[in-house]
């Protein structure tokens, strides 16, 4: 079995302020190494479980943050950007499962550092009527494929809006949410151990074939709905022929498949730095 770990680091245990989920300053070094450590533990575990091959997709910000020469050595490293299947990159080879890292809630909510893809540009995002977050939008991506979703690790308030999305999921509570930027979490040391023991009894039981798993599939065609964080951001947006303004804030885009809704919308993110 391969398995496709895609890590992002909002939801890691000991992260609740913004200054750690930025480079350039010392608390972003101490969170980095934590999410490379709950990378390494869903290796570790995964392998543990009886998986043949890992890997690793670096999924946070400019998707170089993991430490490559901490990362255990059976496993292979997504990283860098721009790359097509953005957090769910890896797929391209056939993976099996993939498993959720790090995850945080959607834009709007209370979870800890809770947005969607660009905090920046995106309030919020709708597939055929469904809100999504990241986690929601890449596992449709990953579902898309024919891949389930495993496990999932993240905050309370992740955990709850996002279980509905993969019946089957294992999931592993890293910390509570309080706010945006406060809370109770897990060491590091305890959410790792709680990972590895997740990940290597998820990958037993799909192995085993008492994995309840299925893929989370959205069909085409795909309407996408999306608010922005203000009308500066539509009217940028809008210069998209093909996208269709709906009111001050929010437009909309029809596609062929999830695929194609995501790369769009990773396109007008980038085009956010317009405004900036």
């Amino acid at each position: 079995m391969k398995i496709l770990i895609s890590t992002d680091i909002e939801g890691v245990a000991g992260v609740f302020h913004g200054e750690q989920i930025r480079a350039g300053n010392g608390e972003y070094e101490r969170a980095r190494a934590w999410m490379t450590g709950e990378a390494n533990a869903a290796v570790q575990g995964a392998f543990a479980g009886g998986a043949t091959e890992v890997l690793v997709n670096d999924s946070h910000g400019g998707f170089r943050n993991l430490l490559p020469d901490q990362i255990d050595e059976r496993a292979r490293l997504v990283l860098g950007k721009p790359r097509y299947l953005g957090m769910m990159g890896g797929l391209e080879e056939q993976c099996d499962a993939v498993f959720m890292i790090g995850y945080h809630s959607r834009a709007q909510g209370r979870g800890v550092l809770a947005h969607t893809i660009n905090s920046f540009a995106f309030a919020r995002v709708f597939l055929n009527g469904m809100e999504l977050g990241e986690a929601g939008l890449y596992g449709a991506l990953a579902g898309e494929l024919g891949v389930p979703v495993l496990l999932a690790t993240g905050d309370n308030v992740f955990i709850e809006e996002t279980t509905p999305l993969f019946p089957g999921a294992r999931w592993v509570q890293t910390k509570v949410a309080h706010g945006q930027g406060s809370g109770v979490t897990l060491s590091p040391t305890a959410s790792r151990r709680a990972i590895a023991q997740a990940a290597e009894a998820a990958v037993r039981e799909a192995l085993g074939g008492a994995g309840q798993a299925v893929p989370f599939r959205i069909p085409g065609p795909i309407e996408c709905r999306l608010q922005t964080q203000g009308s500066a951001l539509a009217d940028l947006f809008c210069m998209w022929p093909t996208l269709e303004r709906v009111d001050g804030v929010t437009l909309r885009f029809t596609v062929d498949s999830v695929q194609a809704a995501i790369r769009t919308l990773n396109s007008l993110a980038a085009m956010s730095f317009m405004l900036r």
